[in-house]
């Protein structure tokens, strides 16, 4: 795992300076080793940080080239399939100097140029200039586990791991994007290709850049996508052949993720996801380390007692941490770490779970995806329910409701959300149900600001995936959206601060196109239970005392430590300080007198003051 940064450009670059301060931003995610280059003509610059996983030697250092010097890289993420890919290469007549996966992409570019990326099983970000074709080659791994900032302008491209990175070159410019700022106040986060700064942009999941130093052209593309189901109503399924091959493919993701020439952990929770991981993990070692995080006085939240079950079943030298309280000064930290503001307070405890495992070991796997490959969430019941119970309510009579109870309710009062939902077609749409703050309170937050209107609207139902099953719509929007954009950014920053990396064996894109390909909608969630495919699994492998039904997230106490205390104190000074916040002060004012009267707005209050903490601290312009 590493910090990638660099720059590619059609005139030779005198100002170099920024890209070893960009890099060294970066230190978090790489503290093992640090590298730069420069091509002879000053055109490209690439630089590392290197968290040394496979192949600790020398041989590994990065940027890396080739024997010939026409190739050369940065990359920051894992292959996963380097082992095989690297023995059909050799059949195919190439030779390496090491045994890193980076090396095996290098090679695998010369041999299948851009295709190269069909043949990755992994987790990546990677940019691979190649001298010949006088291209600089860019792409992200199918999920977005690991992330790619870039900026284009005037025949120059810019790039790099964390906008951090970037932000060190002071001619970029630091002005908020108006429309990604509307969707991070309605969705919680920025969706897709927008970044939080005008004129910066993130690759998506799934897709490639090459850049033409000769044009300063780049050229954009999907290398890769969902599957389209394939089971109909005329074709059933056979659920005893699907649990079999679930079962297999899981079992090769977690044995290859397995791989390190550094101490591998499994963060088991004693959940459904994370206990599966460890049943696969020991099929694969007969030394497999768990760790589970306890916290001390928030017995709510405490996972001990189910993760102990399943390390006593299979045998597992297991670890009980237990976290401290969080501090109050521990939210600016985590806002100039996570770049772009982002709204999901489980960013504390993922913090301070990666502080504590990497104290024992270098790489850990977790059970993320799990949710939205296999319906998992609460939502997807709820949703199937209000389709069949409200849908026969004629629309007009719904949107009045929706209109009604946003114009009337206040912000957090419970069920708000699911009013304003009515309004939705669940034939062909779907609500956003985790809104934070919709158009209009959007506007009464934003009223000293001239110039804004709502955009996230229109932006959310352009993402809307097209299909007539509305959980194939639920769980693919999540899987593009809310997976890419919250969960995986969260568990990359969080850890890479860390410098801990964490693997996530259920993304494995060959689960991906199986959950989405090949399990029908009625295995994943109904009205009335959820992730049922993966739960029959669980009757195979885990003991039978295992409780399948429990579903907890990874929070934290947010309400109760706002109601007074430094948590309290830091919410008031950032977010009533008249000179220097951007919202209006009458509003905010009005959501900590709800928030005293018990309506749900912590992490509504948490957005503001996460925005408002990452733009001081890196001095961003309305």
């Amino acid at each position: 795992m590493c910090g990638i940064v660099g720059i590619a450009s059609v005139a030779s670059q005198t100002q170099r300076a920024w890209l070893t301060i960009g890099r060294d931003a970066m230190t978090h995610r790489g503290p093992d080793d640090a590298g730069e280059w420069w091509s002879a003509d000053g055109r490209v610059g690439l630089a590392q940080r290197r968290l040394a996983i496979i192949d600790l030697s020398p041989a590994g250092h990065q940027p890396m080239h080739d024997a010939s010097g026409a190739l050369s890289i940065v990359f920051n993420g894992e292959i996963y399939n380097f082992a095989d890919l690297r023995a059909e290469l050799i059949a195919k007549g190439h030779g390496f100097r090491s045994h890193s996966d980076t090396e095996v992409i290098l090679a695998a570019y010369r041999e299948w140029g851009t295709e190269c990326l069909t043949r990755f099983n992994g987790m990546f970000a990677f940019a691979l200039f190649d001298a010949r074709q006088q291209t600089v080659f860019l792409a992200r791994d199918r999920a977005g586990e690991k992330p790619l900032f870039y900026h284009q302008a005037n025949g120059v491209l810019r790039f790099a791991s964390e906008l951090k990175a970037l932000l060190a070159d002071p001619a970029l410019p630091r002005r908020i994007d108006p429309t990604a700022l509307d969707c991070y106040l309605a969705m919680g986060y920025v969706p897709g290709e927008r970044c939080m700064l005008q004129g910066f942009n993130k690759l998506p999941p799934a897709h490639a850049l090459l850049f033409d130093l000769q044009t300063g052209q780049a050229k954009i593309w999907r290398y890769w996508q969902l599957p389209e189901l394939e089971a109909t109503s005329s074709r059933p399924v056979d659920e005893a052949t699907l649990l079999d091959e679930l079962e297999a493919l899981l079992e090769d993701a977690v044995r290859r993720q397995m791989v390190a020439d550094v101490p591998v952990g499994v963060l088991l929770s004693g959940g459904v996801d994370s206990s599966l991981i460890t049943a696969m993990a020991v099929r694969s070692s007969s030394q497999v380390q768990t760790f589970t995080i306890g916290f001390p006085g928030h017995g709510k939240l405490d996972e001990t007692e189910h993760a102990r079950l399943i390390a006593r079943h299979f045998g597992t030298r297991h670890t009980e941490l237990m976290a401290e309280d969080a501090t109050a000064d521990l939210l600016p930290r985590l806002a100039r770490q996570f770049d772009e503001p982002m709204v999901d307070s489980s960013m504390i405890p993922t913090f301070l779970v990666s502080q504590l495992v990497r104290q024992h070991c270098t790489v850990a796997l977790g059970g993320d995806g799990g949710d939205e490959l296999f319906g998992g969430y609460g939502h997807y019941s709820r949703l199937q329910w209000m389709q069949r119970k409200l849908g026969p309510i004629p629309r007009p009579l719904r949107n009045d409701i929706a209109l009604v109870a946003e114009k009337l309710l206040p912000v957090g009062v419970k069920g708000r959300n699911w009013l304003q939902g009515l309004g939705v077609d669940l034939d062909k749409g779907l609500p956003l149900l985790a809104s934070y703050f919709d158009a209009t309170t959007r506007g009464r937050l934003l009223a000293t600001r001239s110039g804004w209107h709502a955009q996230a609207e229109d932006v959310l139902r352009s993402r809307v995936p097209v299909h007539p099953d509305l959980l194939q719509r639920a769980t693919r929007m999540d899987f593009a959206n809310y997976l890419a954009e919250d969960i995986l950014v969260k568990v990359d920053r969080a850890s890479m601060l860390n410098s801990l990396e964490l693997r996530a064996p259920l993304l494995d894109y060959r689960l991906i196109e199986f959950a989405f390909g090949k399990v029908p909608s009625h295995l994943k969630a109904t009205a009335q239970d959820k992730k049922i495919l993966l739960k029959r699994l669980t009757a195979r492998v885990l003991p039978p005392e295992f409780d399948r039904q429990r579903k907890q997230g990874f929070s934290i106490p947010l309400g109760e430590w706002l109601k007074g205390g430094a948590f309290r104190a830091l919410f008031q000074e950032v977010l009533l300080d008249k000179d220097a916040s951007w919202f209006d002060r009458s509003f905010v004012e009005g959501l900590l007198k709800g928030f005293d009267k018990g309506h749900s707005v912590a992490d509504r209050l948490l957005s503001l003051v996460i925005l408002e903490l990452w733009r001081r601290e890196y001095k961003i312009l309305f």
